[in-house]
Order: structure tokens, then sequence, then C-alpha cells
């Protein structure tokens, strides 16, 4: 009733077959990712300083740096100096988001150091963030 297959398949299954490009584990995707997203932090920081310079903001550039060095295995993150000129507390507001999203690929990482970093990171900018907010509307 049925003619038997004559052909190969162009359908094969990848059961036991070397693959041709490398695969990483879900660490170091996670690593890619917090290293990712604390080199932005450490960039909104790094424009932070520029306008508003501040021991607490030198010292936690410092910490952010050390941190995604030892993410990309020692490699230092690039630091450039702002080019454009933003409002404060939107960079501290940009800051927050990015210092959250960190903490959640830290936590699922369980990497303290960098989760207890991006809380206080997370602390700091909220606050600095409702300062403009809080004095405006003592104003009024």
């Amino acid at each position: 009733m049925y003619e038997p297959i004559r052909t190969k398949s162009v359908h094969t299954t990848m059961a036991g077959a070397p693959s041709d490009f490398p695969h990483r584990s879900r660490e170091e995707e996670l690593d890619i990712q917090l290293a990712g997203h604390l080199a932005a932090l450490l960039a909104v920081t790094d424009e932070l300083r520029a306008l508003t310079p501040s021991a607490d903001l030198d010292a936690a550039a410092e910490r952010l740096a050390g941190q995604v060095a030892r993410l990309r295995d020692g490699r230092t993150p690039a630091r450039a100096s702002s080019a454009a000129v933003r409002e404060p507390a939107g960079l501290h507001r940009q800051a927050h988001a990015l210092a959250g999203r960190a903490l959640v690929v830290a936590a699922s990482r369980a990497d303290t150091a960098a989760a207890i970093l991006a809380a206080e990171r997370m602390d700091a900018h909220a606050a600095a963030a409702a300062e403009p907010q809080n004095l405006s509307g003592a104003a009024r």
C-alpha cells in the first residue's frame, strides 16, 4: 500500500551529534546579564558623579567597577565621560531601575555581594530621586 522512503530525510536529530557552536551554562548567562546590568548602572553613576560629585557616588562607582571586573574575569569595564547633560532626578530613577534588575539577577544566581551592592544602590537612588520632590512639596 505504501512505498518505502528511498531518500534520506532532511530532518535530523541532534541526539549524540556534536554541536557546531559553543553553549553557555545558565550560570554563565546570568553572569553576563548581571555584568551588563551593573555596567549600565556604573555608566549612570558616572553621569551622576559628573553632575553632582560626592564621596558616596565615588565609592559606589569603584564597588560597581570591581563587581563588573569580577564577573568579566578581571576585565575592567569601559568608563566614559558624560557628554550629555541630563536631569539628576531622571538619572536617579534610571539608576534605581537598573539596580533593581541587577538585584533580581544577583538573587537568582545567589551572588550575595552583588545583591547587597544592588540593594544599597536602589536605596540610595530612591532616596535621591525622592529628595527634590520633597523639597518642592515643602515650598508650597
